[in-house]
C-alpha cells in the first residue's frame, strides 16, 4: 500500500491558526482512500521543519510527499513546480533566524522541479470548480524550504508543494479567502491524483 506523506504548518506571524494545517488534518481525519496517509504538522522554522521532514521521510519511506503551507493574500490554490536552494526571509520564523542570501542546502542544485503531476493537479482542481494554477515561484521562506528539502529527503518519491489561500474561518479581516470545505476539498484532489500520469500540455508563461 503506497504511503503519502502530508504536511502543512503551523501559524505564524501573529496568526492563531493555519489553514494548510488545519486542511490537512480534516483530510487525514477523514481519509478512507486506498493509501497510507501520514499527516503532520511542521513548525515554521527553517531548521526545525527540514529535520522534522527528514525524519518522517526516513521513518516511513514515502512514496509521495506533499507538503502544503499558506500564501496569504492570494485567491488561488498554487501547485508549485520549481524550488530554489535559497533562504531569503522577509521575516524571522518562529526560532527567530531570518537568514538572507543563505542556501537551503550548501552544495545542492541551484533549483529542483516537482516531482508530482502539477499540470494534471491543476487540472483535476480546475474540474472541481476550485481556482487553482500552475506557480513557478514557492518564494524563499519557509515553505520553498520545506519543498527543496522534500525534493531530496525522499529519493524516488514523488514530491511537491501546494500554496493554500486563507480559508474563511483563518482569515485576517479584509483578506482575500477560500472556504474552509474548498481548501480541504482541494488537497483531498492533490491526494488522490499524486499518482496520476503527467499531462503534457503547454502552460507556460510566454516571457
Amino acid at each position: 500500500m503506497p504511503v503519502i506523506l502530508l504536511t502543512g504548518f503551523g501559524p505564524f506571524d501573529g496568526a492563531t491558526r493555519n489553514p494548510s494545517a488545519d486542511a490537512v488534518e480534516a483530510v487525514a481525519a477523514g481519509y478512507d482512500g486506498p493509501h497510507t496517509l501520514v499527516a503532520e504538522t511542521l513548525p515554521v522554522s527553517f531548521a526545525r521543519s527540514a529535520a522534522r521532514l527528514r525524519e518522517l521521510a526516513e521513518e516511513h519511506r514515502p512514496d509521495a510527499v506533499i507538503a502544503t503551507g499558506l500564501a496569504g493574500g492570494s485567491t488561488r490554490v498554487a501547485v508549485e513546480r520549481v524550488a530554489v536552494n535559497l533562504m531569503d526571509a522577509r521575516i524571522p520564523d518562529d526560532d527567530g533566524a531570518q537568514p538572507v542570501d543563505r542556501p537551503s542546502e550548501e552544495g545542492g542544485p541551484a533549483a529542483r522541479f516537482a516531482t508530482l503531476p502539477v499540470k494534471r493537479i491543476v487540472r483535476e482542481l480546475q474540474d472541481a470548480g476550485i481556482p487553482s494554477h500552475a506557480s513557478l515561484s514557492a518564494g524563499s521562506y519557509v515553505c520553498n524550504h520545506v519543498f527543496y528539502t522534500a525534493l531530496s529527503a525522499a529519493p524516488g518519491a514523488r514530491a511537491g508543494f501546494v500554496h493554500l489561500p486563507w480559508s474563511t474561518s483563518t482569515a485576517p479581516d479584509g483578506a482575500t479567502a477560500l472556504p474552509d470545505v474548498e481548501l480541504l476539498r482541494a488537497v483531498r484532489i492533490v491526494v488522490d491524483h499524486v499518482f496520476d500520469d503527467e499531462e503534457r500540455t503547454a502552460g507556460g508563461s510566454i516571457w
